[in-house]
């Protein structure tokens, strides 16, 4: 991920989706998407003890581009185009949500596994998480950062947000209006 840091705390979709910033790729490798797996948390599947494979790199791309094009219009009450739904379901079906029922001694216990490598499981958890944001009401109120040169998206909880960081954007965007408003003098 280099030196920049990516935006997270948003639904996770938002956060997969704001992994490519205007700046470039933050998981453009397997080692930056390593550090995004570790900032995400227990909020997505953590690798084994092995390295991240390219495999597993381009299993997290594919899922990333078909939520990108179906957020993108699902966000201004659009269809999202067919191959992303597609792409998202075949995600998810390549590495399917089992309950593994269990006796902890004293109650069954469920608990959701997949089968498959790495990379199809992180996949279709990622596709799976967007396939419940997609489909909730919510996803009407995604907005693209106000800055002229910002492309990440975020849900604000405030209705006056305007930007997908306060620290980020918010700060560059004031000093810019506060160098425009004293160089005129």
């Amino acid at each position: 991920m280099g030196d920049l840091v990516p935006l997270t705390g948003e639904p996770l979709a938002l956060d997969l989706v704001n992994t490519r910033p205007a700046t470039g790729d933050l998981i453009a490798a397997p080692d930056g998407l390593a550090a995004w797996l570790a900032l995400q948390g227990d909020r997505v599947p953590q690798p084994g003890t092995g390295p991240l494979t390219e495999e597993d790199l381009a299993a997290v791309h594919a899922v990333r581009d078909h939520v990108a094009a179906a957020v993108d219009r699902a966000r201004r009450g659009e269809r999202p185009p067919g191959e992303a739904l597609d792409g998202l379901n075949d995600a998810q079906s390549r590495a399917p949500a089992i309950k593994h029922l269990a006796w902890d001694g004293t109650a069954v216990t469920a608990s959701v596994r997949r089968t498959g490598g790495y990379g199809a499981r992180l996949a279709a958890h990622l596709a799976e998480d967007a396939a419940e944001f997609l489909a909730d009401p919510a996803i009407g109120g995604v907005r693209a950062c106000a800055a002229d040169d910002c492309t990440l998206l975020f849900l604000p909880a405030h209705p006056r947000r305007r930007w997908c960081s306060a620290a980020r954007c918010g700060n560059r965007a004031r000093v810019a209006r506060y160098y425009a408003r004293h160089k005129e003098r």
